[in-house]
């Protein structure tokens, strides 16, 4: 909880490069500095405004956004996370040309990746980081001999990826075990899907659908691999979790601390 220099801004500050902070760059004031720079290209990542039209008009070669997602599915600011949410076979990396609208213009290159079944918001971020680094570095200089026009997005096949909000973390048991696991997996690590019981609130990190019935968040078992919970539909064995305060723990080390028992109820999200 300790605000700290992104990766980005250490390796600048290493290396003496100039660096710039704006809230926005909406002002001229703010796009001072990146007018002196001259560039021939600007490059976003994972960056949260709309930049305005003034500020793309800048570089020569325009600006390229490294957007991890296959474009136009998924446009906006969590498309990781909504692509496990959707059960999404897979997804991918598109390097565009920016507009002013929400990820809408041309794409340069595309390349996609599977989605596992076990697959996390982190561990697909850090994959797609990869795969953007590598997409990136081979279009600068395609981009610079002019071989990338772009083609343009269909209409057809258009979401969007809202941002994240912490309410959608709170677990519904009387969803399908399928469902739930993908929402443990894709609120992992930001925010934690939650859940509450006996009025303490939990934290779950992993888990895994099984076949088993019964009232929807009643504990069916506990023990070493797990806590069993029935959904609306299957069961998940809860295999890590974390209490108020504490640490995330494997199932075994979590019940050591936090008994738990069959036949108790986690509540559902709208008790």
């Amino acid at each position: 909880m300790v605000l700290q220099a992104s990766p980005v801004k250490q390796l600048a500050l290493k290396h003496g490069l100039p660096l710039h902070q704006p809230p926005s760059l909406k002002s001229e004031e703010a796009r001072q500095p990146i007018i002196e720079a001259r560039p021939d290209v600007m490059v976003v990542a994972a960056y949260g405004l709309i930049l305005p039209q003034a500020a793309l008009d800048i570089p020569r070669l325009g600006c390229l956004n490294i957007h991890a997602s296959l474009l136009p599915r998924w446009r906006g600011a969590a498309p990781i996370q909504r692509a496990i949410l959707a059960g999404d076979a897979e997804t991918g990396v598109t390097i565009m040309r920016m507009e002013a609208g929400l990820d809408t213009g041309p794409m340069l290159l595309k390349e996609s990746l599977p989605i596992a079944d076990t697959e996390t918001a982190d561990s697909l971020h850090d994959k797609l980081a990869t795969l953007g680094a590598r997409l990136i570095v081979a279009a600068l200089p395609k981009l610079e001999r002019g071989e990338l026009h772009g083609e343009l997005q269909p209409a057809e096949g258009v979401t969007y990826a809202a941002k994240l909000e912490k309410a959608e973390a709170a677990l519904d048991w009387r969803q399908s075990a399928l469902l739930l696991d993908r929402a443990i997996r894709a609120f992992n690590p930001f925010p934690g899907a939650t859940a509450q019981i006996e009025g303490q609130a939990i934290k779950i990190w992993s888990a895994k659908p099984i076949s088993a019935t019964g009232e929807p968040g009643c504990i069916l078992a506990t023990g070493s691999e797990g806590i069993v919970v029935a959904c609306g539909e299957g069961a998940l064995r809860l295999t890590e979790l974390q209490k108020a305060g504490g640490k995330r723990l494997p199932a075994a080390d979590f019940l050591r601390g936090f008994t738990l028992k069959p036949g108790q109820r986690f509540a559902l999200a709208a008790d």
